[in-house]
């Protein structure tokens, strides 16, 4: 297909869509790029700041001026030299006022600005006024010494600088973000006098390398006290490729218990932490906060007031886990994608984008000082010219009052170019005083030993360098000031444990015979006196902290786990285990344990087989629970014994024949599933037929007691009196005596 424009038909120009399409986004992109998103890398200006820092000086708005109402500004600016919206342009003249967005404000701002925890809620323009900072100096000090070029504006009335001639690297003093097409960028915010330092070593050792830059610029300096806790070899990195991240940490410290969070991260907003935090604890995730208050003003900008609930919180996990789920810790974006001084965009490591912007300013000064040798010599050839008719003045005033035409006479008489004669006749007869031929001299010799220094100084790199340096430091030592956000090395933030969030309360959990269960707060209840299900009763129950897991156990000597607060409320009749649980068809749960996940436990059927467990080892997702004890045909599970001591606890069985037998615990193996191993001997036979089989076990401390209930009657034996029951694990144990050999449980007083 031909690309050629069409003009036959009458005139009209036609072009192929695709063509035409590739070319109006393509214009459209370049003008996104080059004319509003990306920044120069001279000034470190996107157009629209330039204009508005631009027309600012021209309407007289330095620091030292009285404030003007904004609306005068932007309608400046808009007229003048950036025909687009008002909104916009005041919005973009506003982030430049704001001292929390930019590190060196370029606009002094009186009236309401917006605020850290809302940027945008500025008043309208025509309610605030400003100024231009001592700071927007370094921009346009040099602006009117023919360092930079102009162009015609937008309908070609008025004159525009194409760049402002930056004294420092304002690109990266202040940083820039922006969204072009296909690109973009973002460049942080740094410290002047390191900027400067930065400079200057590249000055005197221009093969220096990014690592030896960073010396001097170590890293980021956002207009926050917040901590950048990105590693150092991290943050060289970001200046080597010119692309990467950087990490900002809120700043806390403890008083009275409190935590007091006195810096927050760049454009984070405090009111929005606090509903983070407090998103939170409604959703009862944060059980370790009892509240949250916020206590800044005029005094403290940022002062927010965590509360733990105890002092035996941990406050370092507790931040930590603050930092890894709300916006007190950050990550910012490093992408130095810049418009060189070839006017194209390129991501641009450090050493690149010091050494540009030092062509940039070498450039600059060499201008200053050819204007100003300019300006020299022109004054230099006026003062000749001046000195010949102030040394000839009676013959000048003569042809001035005789002649009709002075000039092409007085330029015959005394060899005057028609500049001088010119000049000549329009000095003030005030100036013809006796003493003005000394004046004249003195300054032709002030200007000749100028034009002297100014020609060194242009012929010599060495002399320029020099002058630069003075310069940088001079602006340094003016504008500098002690760098804001620390650089610190602080461990990565880690997100709390599920249980670690739970709120840690005691709870009394129920199982009913039916397989209900609830749970109750406090462990001072009576479980068994609570109201059931008609037809419903008590089975059991167990004490625990609701930040614990709790275990069932089921006829078939599988193990369950549930999380304790995620129980119902004993304020109702609960709900069937069967609705969370997938227990085997028949069978039914027997009891219920929970504590310590590091705690022992005696398990066992009562056909007189068991082992050690620890209760961690009972856990389990799985809806359709663990496999944990083997049962022998008929036998049964028994309720789980908690053990005190491995080591030194005595384990006591007890038959339904009455007979007891009593070994030292250790002498079980510890699994973590299985049958075990035989405790008290009792014929598989006749436990299979229900004559006979283990009733009841218990793990005795040393000095424990262990009562044994029958009936209404019960039999305390101490330690001494275990001691007669003693023997060899699975044996059949001696009776116990007359009237205790109906055993219906068996208990143990610590």
């Amino acid at each position: 297909m031909s690309h050629e424009i069409d003009q036959s038909l009458d005139g009209i120009e036609q072009m192929p869509m695709k063509q035409f399409t590739e070319k109006a986004y393509l214009d459209y992109s370049m003008y996104v790029i080059l004319d509003r998103a990306l920044p120069h890398i001279g000034d470190g200006l996107k157009p629209v700041q330039r204009r508005i820092i631009y027309a600012m000086s021209e309407l007289g708005l330095s620091a030292a001026s009285k404030h003007k109402k904004s609306a005068r500004t932007v309608g400046d600016v808009l007229g003048k030299f950036h025909p687009h919206g008002d909104t916009a342009c005041y919005e973009a003249m506003v982030l430049m006022a704001q001292s929390f967005s930019y590190r060196y404000p370029l606009i002094d701002g009186q009236g309401n600005w917006g605020s850290p925890d809302d940027p945008k809620s500025f008043a309208a323009m025509r309610y605030t006024e400003a100024r231009l900072t001592p700071y927007a100096q370094l921009l346009l000090s040099e602006l009117g010494q023919g360092t930079v070029d102009w162009t015609p504006n937008f309908d070609g009335s008025l004159n525009e600088p194409v760049v402002l001639p930056a004294r420092l690297p304002n690109l990266l003093l202040n940083g820039t973000t922006g969204i072009a097409v296909g690109m973009a960028t973002d460049v942080p915010p740094h410290n002047l006098r390191e900027v400067a330092s930065a400079c200057i070593h590249l000055l005197e050792n221009p093969n220096c390398t990014v690592e030896e830059l960073c010396e001097h610029l170590p890293g980021p300096d956002y207009p926050t006290e917040a901590e950048i806790i990105t590693p150092r070899d991290e943050l060289q990195r970001n200046y080597l490729t010119g692309g990467g991240s950087v990490r900002m940490r809120a700043r806390y410290e403890r008083e009275q218990g409190d935590i007091v969070i006195t810096a927050l991260p760049h454009q984070v907003s405090g009111a929005k932490i606090l509903e983070q935090i407090a998103a939170q604890m409604q959703a009862k995730k944060l059980p370790m906060v009892e509240d949250l208050r916020d206590e800044s003003d005029h005094e403290n900008p940022t002062r927010l007031v965590i509360i733990p609930r105890s002092n035996r919180v941990d406050v370092e996990r507790l931040m930590s886990h603050l930092f890894a789920s709300t916006d007190l810790e950050r990550s910012y974006r490093v992408n130095m994608n810049v418009i060189g001084l070839n006017g194209r965009p390129q991501v641009k490591n450090l050493r690149d984008l010091l050494e540009e912007w030092l062509h940039f300013r070498f450039e600059t000064v060499r201008r200053r000082l050819e204007y100003r040798l300019g300006k020299v010599n022109e004054r230099l050839y006026q003062l000749e010219g001046l000195l010949i008719a102030f040394l000839n003045i009676d013959e000048v005033i003569r042809i001035i009052r005789t002649e009709d035409e002075p000039k092409p006479v007085l330029m015959a008489r005394f060899s005057l170019s028609e500049v001088q004669a010119e000049y000549v006749l329009d000095t003030k007869l005030r100036q013809l005083a006796r003493l003005e031929e000394m004046k004249i001299r003195a300054e032709q010799a002030e200007l000749a030993d100028e034009r002297e220094r100014l020609e060194k100084l242009l012929g010599s790199r060495q002399r320029m360098r020099a002058l630069i340096r003075r310069e940088l430091e001079a602006d340094a030592e003016k504008y500098g000031d002690a760098r804001r956000s620390p650089l610190m090395e602080r461990p990565a933030a880690e997100l709390l444990g599920e249980s670690e969030l739970t709120p840690s309360e005691p709870v009394t959990v129920l199982l009913s015979e039916k397989g209900w269960i609830r749970a109750a707060k406090g462990h001072e209840i009576d479980p068994s006196g609570l109201n059931f299900r008609a037809g419903d009763g008590y089975m059991d129950a167990v004490r625990l902290r609701s930040s614990q897991m709790v275990v069932f156990l089921d006829s078939t000597g599988r193990s369950y786990s549930l999380p304790a607060h995620t129980l119902p409320s004993a304020r109702s009749l609960g709900e069937p285990l069967t609705g969370r649980l997938s227990p085997p068809a028949g069978a039914t749960f027997t009891s219920v344990i929970g504590g310590d996940a590091e705690s022992w436990y005696l398990m066992s059927s009562d056909a007189g087989y068991g082992f050690m467990v620890q209760l961690k080892e009972l856990f389990t997702k799985n809806k359709a629970g663990k496999a944990l004890l083997n049962l022998p045909e008929g036998a049964q599970i028994m309720r789980p014994s908690l053990i005190f001591d491995p080591k030194s606890d005595r384990l006591v069985a007890i038959s339904n024949e009455g007979r007891m037998l009593v070994f030292p615990v250790s002498e079980l193996p510890a699994l973590s599933r299985g049958k075990g191993n035989k405790i008290i001997s009792i014929p598989l036979k006749r436990v299979a037929a229900r004559e006979e089989y283990m009733i009841a076990l218990a793990a005795v401390p040393e000095g424990g007691v262990l009562v044994v209930h029958s009936g209404k009657r019960f039999l305390k034996l101490r330690p001494v009196d275990l001691d007669c029951y003693q023997g060899e694990r699975g044996r059949r144990g001696n009776k116990l005596p007359r009237g205790f050999q109906r055993v219906e449980r068996a208990e143990v007083e610590v």
